[in-house]
């Protein structure tokens, strides 16, 4: 094989993992001979993204689950396999072993595993069949000449193979730079045992695979196949859900998921990255396998969590060969199944079928699960139980939790004085206005001719779900924002929250849609991506605000990783939490970033009508190429009892006949479903309170935004009062570690401490201070935001707020450490 002397079975001490016995193989092959197994192609980004996609991967670990033994076994094409896990298809295991892919059999027979034999494969079908009785598939390239291909099926099918595996992506090989380098040329003893040998020159892979492999395959193929054999036939090389739905329409039997181990299209995604987009396409119609970059048990699991009904391990089964022929294999898959055994009981996973993405922590989409999945056995006494565990993992996720708690420590102290809340001030609400505001919106559909039983209709019945008063917001934000937008493009929301839910699930389709958002962030954005599965890829906020170049580079990290950066949702003025204010140029920046990338932007704006001043324009009125998703609010500017939002939803759908809609449109299909309509009476007031000012509610918020701004003022003057020098203006750190920022408007501000501001801290606060706040790390995607707070002033009197800095200061202090300058 390399000249090297053939070891029959491990020297020293067993490795104790897969990447022990890589180790010890390279030191045993030839290096020609390693680089043929082991490169990829091109710069081998794909070869790396199969491994990192893993290594980003955290399984969520589970307590108490009562899972002592899980079952590892499962059922592909109706033969039981030992556990999902089978050897992938390697051509010329001979170059490792003599005994090839005889020893690898035998390894993988004794260990109730199957094998996927390649079409050049160095031992031949029928000795590689009788060395195992677990399952052997053949590994199909279609030649030019249908003829060797029917004739290596034939053989295949007579030696007892139970499916047909077709590689799909090889019209033909990558151009791999390690064998180009080397030059590389089989050693005349490796051929391929079941192919003819008479006039071949098997020497160089790619050489041959240029002259004998048929390049012009299309889906015809899988209906020849069928006319050739009775075997099931499954494709090899899908990465793309369309292409698996292909698949499907074809007739195939199974799918794998594989970039040839990085070995074809230098770029492609990580085979993990494909998987659950194509499993959500697949929903167990088919069975469903993955290889490329898996080298622990863990790694197994992780697959199956995607939606993998089983996985197929590649190099190290060579590797195994390298160190100690068939025992060294049988070693690699011990290792593997019993890596797989740990991670299922750690992770509380009682069997293969139960694995799903509640155990996966990093976000990826939750796959559907394969229509032949078992019911799950139960036993309930009354009242009945429900297991968290069997629940969406979205409720577990600490960011749902996190309004709950402030509530909790909010009434357990209710003397305390609560900067958490982001409420309007209630000074400002009369009780009898509400009815003032319904009457003048009757008022205005009988001046437009309505009759008085379509009033009581619109008053009392479920009405459009679109909304009743979408002409009324129109005018309002033409008047007011300068934002010409047609009452059509507008859904009446329950809240911008239900905006923010409508929005994502029409635009995020797939596992490779990313959300992106500005860290810190809302959790009402990322709480509603949590829910629906969806990706999140934070870009971190800079002292002044969002940096559009940032937003550029996290998109581009996006697209090269393989995945499709959809939206950028940001809160341009006086965001929560931190209150920063986009720039106008940083505004203009963002929108041609936008444009660049086809990036959509999800503008929400609660606070710019009751913030002073001149408010900038927002990112919808400069918007000249429908990019913008505008999310609008009237909690703040009206009242949030109401729980009416809106969106602004003009971009164009176009529907494969050719039709067109607004995105809108099918926002309101989705609403239809989710919430049915917004309440009319909460319309009529709304749109009561915008027809009193002629949609101005800059003017009719006036009072209030003064409110707002002295109360910021009062706040900021306190904390210098009490932390001389903590301000943004001061160049230097002070020598109380106390930092804050001074937003322009809006209802929060950040404030740096020099402890760490976590739920046990605030507890302390409000128990032992009398003082609440919002810990801010709740509104970091990722980590971060661990020393920082949150402070809403918007609810509070000017003496409570003098009076609940100071608080505030005593317990800063008295949490600080001596040296915290």
């Amino acid at each position: 094989m390399t000249g090297r002397d053939q070891p029959t079975a491990p020297i020293g001490p067993l490795p104790l993992s897969i990447a022990e016995y890589a180790e010890r193989a390279r030191s045993r092959t030839d290096p020609g001979v390693w680089d043929f197994i082991e490169g990829g192609a091109g710069g081998e980004r794909t070869l790396a993204a199969n491994r990192e996609a893993f290594e980003r991967v955290r399984l969520r670990p589970r307590v108490l689950t009562g899972t002592a033994e899980p079952d590892l076994s499962t059922t592909i094409l109706g033969r039981r396999w030992a556990a999902p896990l089978g050897v992938a298809p390697l051509a010329y295991h001979t170059l490792m072993h003599p005994d090839g892919e005889v020893a690898t059999a035998r390894a993988a027979g004794a260990a109730g595993l199957p094998v996927v034999v390649s079409t050049f494969a160095g031992r031949s079908f029928e000795d590689i069949a009788q060395a195992t009785d677990s399952p052997l598939w053949l590994q199909v390239y279609c030649f030019r000449d249908r003829g060797t291909t029917l004739r290596l099926i034939q053989r295949a099918e007579r030696a007892g193979f139970e499916a047909l595996v077709l590689t799909v992506d090889t019209p033909r090989l990558g151009r791999r730079l390690r064998d180009l380098r080397n030059e590389f040329r089989l050693p005349p003893h490796i051929t391929p045992a079941n192919l003819p040998a008479e006039g071949a020159d098997y020497s160089s892979p790619s050489a041959h695979s240029r002259t004998e492999m048929d390049p012009g395959l299309d889906w015809s193929v899988i209906a020849w196949l069928r006319s050739a054999s009775r075997l099931p036939v499954l494709v090899k090389g899908i990465l793309t859900a369309e292409d698996a739905e292909r698949a499907i329409a074809a007739g195939v039997d199974g799918i794998v998921v594989s970039n040839h181990g990085g070995r074809q299209l230098d770029g492609a995604p990580a085979a993990l990255d494909a998987l659950a987009g194509i499993a959500t396409a697949v929903r167990g119609r088919c069975a469903l396998l993955v290889d490329g970059g898996v080298r622990t048990g863990a790694d197994v699991l992780a697959s199956l969590a995607s939606g993998a009904d089983a996985v197929l391990l590649g190099r190290p089964v060579l590797h195994g060969l390298a160190v100690g022929g068939g025992d060294g294999v049988r070693h690699v898959l011990d290792l593997a199944v019993g890596e797989l055994a740990e991670a299922m009981s750690l992770t509380g996973t009682p069997s293969a079928a139960r694995a799903d993405s509640a155990l996966l922590t990093a976000p990826a989409p939750a796959a559907a699960p394969p229509a032949s999945s078992p019911a799950v056995p139960t036993t309930l006494s009354a009242p009945a139980v429900l297991r968290r565990a069997d629940l969406h993992a979205s409720v577990s996720d600490p960011v749902l939790d996190t309004m709950n708690f402030l509530n909790e420590i909010t009434g357990r102290f209710p003397d305390a004085v609560s900067f958490a809340p982001g409420r309007p001030y209630e000074e400002f609400f009369e009780t009898e206005e509400v009815f003032g505001h319904i009457r003048r919106y009757l008022d205005h559909l009988a001046a437009g001719h309505a009759s008085p039983e379509a009033i009581r209709t619109a008053l009392y019945q479920y009405g459009p779900t679109a909304g009743l008063i979408r002409d009324v917001i129109a005018d309002s934000l033409r008047v007011e924002e300068g934002m010409d937008v047609p009452a059509a493009s507008i859904v009446v929301t329950v809240g911008a929250q239900e905006a923010m839910l409508l929005v994502l699930r029409a635009l995020f389709a797939g596992p490779q849609d990313v959300l992106l958002v500005a860290s810190p962030c809302y959790v009402g954005i990322t709480g509603a991506a949590r829910l629906l599965d969806i990706p999140v890829r934070p870009v971190e906020e800079r002292a002044g605000g969002i940096e559009p170049a940032d937003v550029e580079t996290a998109v581009r990290a996006e697209l090269a990783a393989g995945r499709r950066p959809r939206a950028f949702y940001i809160v341009p003025d006086h965001s929560n939490p931190t209150g920063s204010t986009m720039s106008r140029e940083a505004r203009q920046e963002l929108l041609d970033v936008a444009r660049r990338y086809g990036l959509l932007l999800l503008e929400d704006s609660p606070y710019r009508m009751v913030s002073a001043g001149r408010q900038l324009p927002t990112l919808k009125a400069l918007d000249q190429d429908r990019l913008v998703v505008h999310l609008g609010s009237y909690s703040k500017s009206v009242f949030p009892g109401a729980r009416v939002g809106f969106v602004v939803a003009d971009q164009i759908v176009r529907n494969e006949s050719g039709g067109e809609s607004l995105l809108a449109d099918e926002l309101a299909k989705i609403k239809s479903m989710v919430t049915v309509n917004t309440p009319a009476l909460s319309q009529a007031a709304v749109a009561g309170a915008l027809l009193a000012v002629g949609g101005r509610l800059a003017d009719r918020n006036a009072p209030a935004a003064k409110h707002y701004g002295e109360a910021l003022r009062v706040t900021l003057d306190q904390l210098e009062k009490h932390f001389p020098g903590g301000g943004p203006e001061s160049p230097e750190r002070p020598a109380h570690g106390v930092r804050w920022n001074a937003p322009s408007g809006g209802f929060f501000l950040s404030v740096r401490v020099p402890f760490t501001a976590d739920n046990t801290a605030l507890l302390r606060s409000a128990g032992e201070h009398g003082v609440v706040w919002t810990p801010m790390s709740y509104f970091y995607p990722e980590a971060g935001g661990d020393r920082e707070i949150r402070l809403s002033f918007s609810y509070l009197g000017h003496d409570r707020i003098e009076e609940g800095i100071g608080r505030l200061a005593a317990f800063i202090r008295e949490q600080s450490p001596a040296d915290a300058g």
